[in-house]
């Protein structure tokens, strides 16, 4: 990241330094790290019924659990960056699992469910600021051949925790209560804080991410179209997945064992598609963004007519989870390569669109559902998602190289924080 962002003289950034022989371990720690903040973001998804039961609130009322972090997380993104300055981002990072701990033990410890939702301000700030330092920290663990493929493996913890980490949880909670999953969560938490300080060497900052900053970074070309495709497909995906329960119930008609196991699928077809989202990210971020749009758009069209059988509906779903798994890939490779001289900028702007889209699309979706059904809902989700495909085949600078070639330009394949701080915008 340039360190002359901010003053916006033609001083080249200084380059990275080299990897440690302890690049890979720390690529796990950060996966890991992200791991725990996606489940602890989604596990009351699982539990939402039996903690409404214990404070007596209602299921709306409990669902604000879901809804506050990722508004706080969008808010949070920039305003957390822009404060941590210039501290070493291992610290930061070290810092933000520590919160996401005790916010985890403060949920189950809570008397009142008021502590409970102050308890998800506090994932939500952990959200907004492991993301935007974590999400780009790729370049700076492996060797400049290697990040595509450690910025998929940091990326597959987005898929795993659905996959693994919200069923783990909703079965801990029915076993033994829902306040000893929130209880085991944090001491998870806290052996991913001890994994990070043994394994992720200092990363010194390279330079204040300021508000000013992240202001310039939207006149970008690059930016807007990246931030355009997010609020698009991100909450086509949201407004929909969230939701995709009641379809499969009252339209496929699948009991809540089967509807279990297709989520389970969906989730590891997820896993698959970040990584082969990632490749192709690597590559072609606006094509492969443009085709996972496309078989959002293809799967959520097709459901209310093929997923009235259960061999369809699981079918599409496996083409769904491929498709949504290689999206936050591809959209923070396109940030990434509109904001070439800084990568921590790039990662702020995913983070705070990210999540803004992620809540959005809950919301809006949920309320779609109150007023008509689960088969209509689909049907707008997939017009919506195909709404991507003419904005990102609009962007064709991603066409050409982000920077101009040299000893200091990014080599093309994500490692692009070693571009001049002067580059030419997208």
């Amino acid at each position: 990241m340039s360190t002359t962002a901010t003053s916006g003289s033609a001083r080249p950034a200084a380059p990275p330094a080299p990897p440690t022989r302890h690049s890979w371990p720390a690529v796990v720690s950060v996966t890991l790290g992200v791991f725990s903040v996606v489940t602890a973001e989604i596990l009351p998804i699982g539990l939402l019924t039996s903690i409404g039961s214990s404070f007596t609130v209602s299921d709306g009322t409990a669902g604000l659990m879901m809804t506050m972090p990722g508004f706080l997380a969008a808010v949070s993104a920039p305003l957390v960056t822009a404060a941590i300055g210039r501290a070493d981002r291992r610290l930061v990072l070290a810092a933000f699992v520590l919160l996401l701990a005790v916010a985890d033990f403060l949920a189950a410890a809570a008397s009142d469910y008021w502590l409970v939702l102050v308890s998800r301000v506090l994932v939500g700030v952990t959200i907004g600021g492991f993301w935007s330092v974590g999400a780009g920290l790729a370049g700076r663990l492996v060797p400049a051949g290697s990040v595509g493929r450690a910025t998929a493996v940091i990326f597959s913890a987005v898929p795993l925790g659905s996959v693994l980490g919200v069923p783990l949880g909703t079965y801990v909670g029915e076993a033994a209560g829902w306040r000893t999953a929130f209880l085991a969560m944090g001491g998870f938490t806290l052996a991913v804080l001890v994994l990070l300080l043994v394994t992720v060497p200092p990363l010194p900052s390279r330079g204040a991410t300021r508000l000013g900053v992240l202001g310039g970074t939207l006149r970008g070309t690059g930016t807007r179209f990246a931030l355009a495709a997010t609020f698009l497909v991100v909450p086509a995906h949201f407004g929909t997945y969230t939701y995709v329960a009641p379809f499969l119930e009252r339209v496929t008609h699948a009991g809540p064992g089967l509807v279990t196991l297709f989520l389970l699928v969906y989730g590891a077809a997820g896993i698959a598609g970040n990584f082969l989202g990632g490749a192709a990210a690597a590559r072609r971020p606006r094509a492969a963004f443009a085709t996972a749009a496309a078989t959002i758009s293809g799967a959520t069209l097709l459901l209310p007519v093929l997923g009235r059988e259960e061999e369809g509906a699981v079918a599409l779903l496996v083409v769904w989870g491929a498709a949504y798994g290689a999206v936050p890939v591809c959209s923070q490779t396109w940030f990434a390569r509109a904001v070439p001289g800084n990568p921590e900028a790039a990662s702020v702007l995913f983070t705070a669109s990210f999540q803004a889209a992620i809540s959005l699309g809950a919301l809006a979706g949920g309320a779609v559902l109150d007023r008509s059904s689960p088969a209509t809902l689909m049907v707008l989700g997939g017009v919506t998602a195909a709404l991507t495909l003419p904005v990102a085949w609009a962007h064709r600078s991603l066409r050409r190289p982000a920077v101009p070639a040299g000893p200091d330009a990014g080599d093309g394949r994500g490692r692009l924080d070693r571009a001049p701080s002067r580059a030419r915008r997208p």
